[in-house]
């Protein structure tokens, strides 16, 4: 087959990554791609959200497959003009991708289906939220309901806490449109985790869940990110809850969707907090996340193209996936200043060393190559990525591959994992 990989990001490395060895895989592009994915495919100056250069490059080249990284390009259509040309997409058309682009949506989806999520009130003026958050007596989480690269988060412990993000949501547009709306939540508690499923319209199948972490912080302290590390399995999510996540939240949200538009096809991912009242939904996204893609993708045995085409075809039931039983575990590598401002162009070195190691990937996230020098150029620049033994075991490897590599101002969480560990 001939693919075309829309990204160029570390979940898209990651999936390059994968689909590189699949036996399905003739010729790959990528568009635009990185530093790191041009050593899979051959990268394409064509941006993510190109939609017409992109559906016209895969006709002139004749791409079997498409897939789509990013949420962006889903939530504009892309999947939908793919299709149209009579070529094979992996990821939900713009309707479904609204699950993620639209928490309003998302959240009375979650209502009529009666998907245990945390209550919420919707705002569209920003005097009416500031009103609403000063009334409660207990912590809130302020929500943009749109696409905010997934710092449009911010969890507040006192109500008033709430008063600023909303200023800065609906009145700064720091987020743009996205914070036309604002959903302002009860404050949910207990651990976080993600459980990945691909969906063909008719079937679904659940990846080995996962843990991100997303405030910039050890102990979880400090802004949210779109994610400093993950890793998989998680310990506290057995086979009995992982049952019930698909019977009270996967099976009914996928079958509300079907109601409201057709077929959801492509990942669906679910942000969960495990409450002492069970699993509440958090947000639901309709890509791979990242950085959970990378440890997923490293703990992934068997043909990923294989498992995007069978969704495409609405054959999930006639496959079988493997995983390897070792965890795994993602540390991502961010640039000074991240999440606010950072500086690009800055010289990394190590790359070679960390990925000599044992049993060690590193996707590239924010790179550009500079007259042949690996340089920063975003603000999650590197996602290492490390399988072991044991949870502590990966872990242990993943940073002592951080430690191989050096660019200026490059900071990490040390503590990915620590809580998987401390369960065990």
């Amino acid at each position: 087959m001939k693919i075309l990989l829309v990204g160029g990001g570390g979940r898209e490395h990651a999936l390059a990554w994968k689909m590189a060895g699949s036996t399905l895989c003739d010729r790959m592009w990528a568009a635009p791609g990185n530093p790191g994915i041009a050593r899979h495919a051959e990268c394409v100056d064509i941006p993510a959200d190109d939609t017409d250069a992109l559906v016209r490059f895969a006709g002139d080249n004749g791409v079997d497959l498409v897939v789509v990284g990013p949420e962006d390009p889903l939530a504009g259509g892309l999947s939908d003009a793919v299709r149209a040309a009579g070529i094979l997409c992996f990821g939900p058309t713009a309707r479904g991708a609204r699950i993620e682009a639209d928490k309003a949506y998302a959240k009375e989806l979650m209502r009529g289906a009666a998907v245990p999520t945390a209550e919420a009130r919707i705002f569209t003026e920003l005097s009416a939220a500031k009103q609403y958050v000063l009334s409660r007596d207990h912590g809130v989480a302020v929500k943009a309901a749109g696409l905010a690269k997934g710092k449009g988060v911010f969890v507040c412990d006192e109500p008033y806490q709430a008063v600023r993000p909303l200023e800065q949501i609906m009145g700064e547009r720091v987020f743009g449109e996205a914070g036309r709306t604002v959903l302002v939540e009860e404050r949910l508690t207990g651990p976080e985790a993600t459980v990945l499923a691909l969906c063909d319209g008719k079937n679904i199948y659940i990846a080995p869940p996962l843990q991100d972490h997303k405030p910039i912080g050890d102990g979880d302290t400090g802004a949210n990110t779109g994610g400093m590390g993950a890793y998989s399995p998680v310990p506290m999510l057995d086979e009995a809850m992982l049952g019930r996540i698909e019977r009270e939240i996967l099976v009914p949200i996928v079958d509300a969707m079907r109601r409201d538009f057709g077929r959801y096809e492509g990942v669906l991912y679910a942000g969960l907090m495990l409450t002492p009242g069970g699993p509440k939904v958090i947000e639901f996204n309709c890509r791979f996340g990242d950085p959970e893609c990378q440890p997923l993708m490293m703990r992934l045995d068997s043909d990923l193209v294989e498992a995007m085409v069978a969704v495409c075809e609405h054959k999930l039931g006639d496959i079988e996936m493997r995983w390897d039983p070792r965890p795994s575990v993602c540390v991502v590598m961010a640039s000074g200043g991240y999440p606010g401002p950072y500086e690009k162009g800055l010289a990394i070195t190590g790359l070679a060393e960390a990925e000599a190691l044992d049993d060690v990937a590193v996707f590239q996230a924010g790179t550009a190559d500079c007259d042949g020098t690996l340089v920063t150029a975003g603000g999650r620049v590197l996602g290492v990525t490390a399988r072991g033994e044991t949870i502590a075991d990966a872990q242990c490897r993943a940073y002592e591959a951080v430690g191989h590599i050096h660019f200026e101002g490059a900071h990490w969480r040390t503590d990915i994992a620590d809580r998987a560990i401390a369960a065990l």
